[in-house]
């Protein structure tokens, strides 16, 4: 009688193979392993190609020149591929998007690229790369962030925004970028006058195939609260007993519902027609306002600067105003005119004396 244990032959015929046991089909270690799904780079390129238009006029509008963005090119990449791809030094602007696709985002430029580009938004030429620049730069990607934000909003029906901007001169080893395989975007850039630049921007890969897919998955439907009728029908009333219940009761009658209580007698809304105007005795009492503070404020005068001359303020700047010497100054409530002075000194603080009420009708259109 056997005790259970295999004989040598059988043992060897199950290193061979089967060895006349029917052992099923186990299929392979592997096959119950997810396998990674490959990036839709076609996907994504399409995508950041619609976005060309907006970064083209983000761009030339801060720095008063024509630009030109070239078709992006798109690869998918890991931290070690792309630090060698990268000069020794270069300068990023970390931009990153949240709200309803958020991830890591941020441009980065040769250190030449971001002096041309800071130069021209602050009307300078040779520009240092010191805090002034970057600021210029930070600002240069906040304008086309929003742009792309914007786009991406309108276009998937998401709620997308940017997080406040940061901009650095690092070595390429020190660059900021997403965990894992992220999206490389180069662009070739011509802007009117000087020497093609490139721009590389780098996404988070996560995040652009939700964008590229569509956006986000859509919300399950709401349940939707079964009618009366459907009720009836469940609990076994015929189509035509369902017909008597529905039926509207009669002027004058009480109708009641399922358990039994007697339903709300709905009737419309009656208003009552427009009169002239409220009596003065119907106004309230204007005294229980006497104590309430409100904002006053003279202004000496106003002007528009570009985004380049405002950047390139420093001490000793001289700002010209839209007044004349002697003009009377505006006095403003609540940040609306309503008269005009000329202002003097009393002791050592400066004052306003008003020689001017501005006429209420005059004051409607700005209200």
């Amino acid at each position: 009688m056997s005790d259970g244990s295999l004989s040598q032959d059988e043992i060897d015929a199950l290193l061979q193979g089967s060895g006349g046991f029917d052992l099923g089909d186990t299929g392979t270690a592997g096959d119950d392993v997810p396998q990674p799904t490959t990036p839709d780079t076609g996907a994504i390129q399409q995508f950041l190609a619609g976005l060309v238009d907006s970064q083209t006029g983000s761009l030339s509008g801060l720095i008063g020149k024509d630009v030109t963005f070239g078709q992006p090119v798109v690869e998918v990449i890991s931290n070690g591929g792309f630090v060698a791809s990268l000069p020794d030094q270069i300068v990023q602007i970390v931009l990153s998007f949240t709200g309803g696709a958020s991830g890591a985002h941020s441009f980065i430029f040769s250190p030449e690229i971001a002096t041309m580009i800071a130069g021209l938004m602050m009307g300078q030429e040779e520009v240092e790369l010191n805090d002034a620049a970057l600021s210029a730069l930070v600002e240069a990607g906040n304008t086309i962030t929003g742009s792309e934000a914007t786009t991406i909003s309108s276009q998937l029906g998401l709620d997308v925004a940017t997080e406040p901007g940061e901009s650095r001169s690092v070595a390429n080893n020190d660059v900021e970028v997403p965990p894992g395989e992220f999206v490389k975007a180069t662009y070739q850039v011509t802007i009117e006058g000087e020497q093609d630049a490139e721009l590389i921007e780098i996404f988070d890969l996560g995040m652009l195939q939700q964008i590229a897919g569509g956006g986000a998955a859509p919300e399950p439907a709401a349940p939707i609260a079964a009618s009366p009728t459907d009720m009836l029908g469940d609990v076994g009333f015929g189509v035509g007993d369902q017909d008597a219940f529905a039926a509207q009761p009669a002027q004058g009658q009480m109708s009641f519902g399922m358990s039994g209580q007697p339903n709300p007698n709905v009737q419309s809304v009656q208003f009552p027609a427009l009169g002239g105007a409220t009596a003065p005795g119907d106004q309230g009492n204007i005294g229980l306002l006497m104590d309430v503070y409100m904002e006053m404020t003279v202004e000496l005068g106003r002007t528009r600067k570009l985004i380049r001359d405002i950047l390139g303020m420093g001490e000793g700047t001289i700002i010209e105003l839209d007044k004349l010497a002697g003009e009377p100054v505006d006095i403003l409530v609540n940040h609306k005119l309503i008269a005009k002075g000329e202002v003097v000194v009393i002791e050592e603080n400066f004052g306003v004396r008003v020689t001017e009420i501005v006429d209420p009708m005059d004051r409607v259109p700005d209200m």
